[in-house]
């Protein structure tokens, strides 16, 4: 492993440790619903993550997820559901153990960080209406996020010495334009059909913001 393998897997490690010990293990071991949603939530990404596309390993796109993720379970809650997904799909061979560390801070922490920073600034300081709630805490973030963590990984590969700056941009770079969209698309829609169909499922969504006001 690498000096950044390394240092992310520590923090990869380091984030977990804060997260799990703010979640209380026996209220949710007692909780079927919340075991339901981040268990299924899990599931969902693993499909989306093993169903991807690349030439060089490493250097492969599909689909994110985690901001509808993380509009419905919450921060913590995310960050479980895309580690338990990220190890399913370590384990079965569809990513490397050497990048867990790596995978794990810029393919989870990041979109789902990244997803409930604009939820925040969007609730305390814009107008709480459905819409904007759609658009600019689920299409805006789905964008963003694929966005930046391709970007985040290009540079990893390139720092690390793994692929050329010429391969990395041919095969990897050059795609980010055409995955903001579908990405943007996926989670905008599943939030919609969400928060019509079954808002109780989602942890950031109340009626009496989005629409008793």
């Amino acid at each position: 492993m690498t000096t950044l393998q390394w240092l992310g897997l520590a923090l990869y490690c380091l984030t977990l440790v804060g997260v799990i010990k703010q979640i209380s293990v026996v209220g949710l071991m007692g909780d079927k619903h919340q075991q339901h949603l981040l268990f299924g939530s899990a599931a969902a990404l693993f499909a989306f993550w093993i169903f991807k596309v690349g030439i060089f390993e490493g250097l492969d796109v599909h689909f994110v997820g985690l901001s509808v993720v993380t509009l419905m379970l919450g921060f913590r809650y995310a960050i479980l559901a895309g580690t338990l997904a990220l190890l399913g799909a370590t384990a079965a061979g569809f990513a490397q153990w050497h990048t867990l560390g790596v995978n794990g801070v810029l393919g989870v922490m990041l979109p789902v960080a990244v997803t409930y920073l604009v939820y925040l600034v969007s609730f305390h300081h814009l107008p709480r209406q459905l819409f904007v709630y759609i658009f600019v805490c689920a299409f805006f973030p789905g964008a963003l996020s694929i966005a930046l963590k391709t970007g985040a990984l290009a540079g990893y590969y390139f720092v690390d010495g793994i692929y050329t700056w010429d391969v990395i941009y041919d095969n990897f770079v050059l795609l980010i334009p055409l995955l903001v969209f579908p990405e943007a698309l996926l989670n905008g829609m599943a939030i919609t059909l969400l928060v019509i169909y079954q808002p109780t499922w989602v942890y950031t969504f109340h009626d009496k913001f989005y629409f008793d006001n």
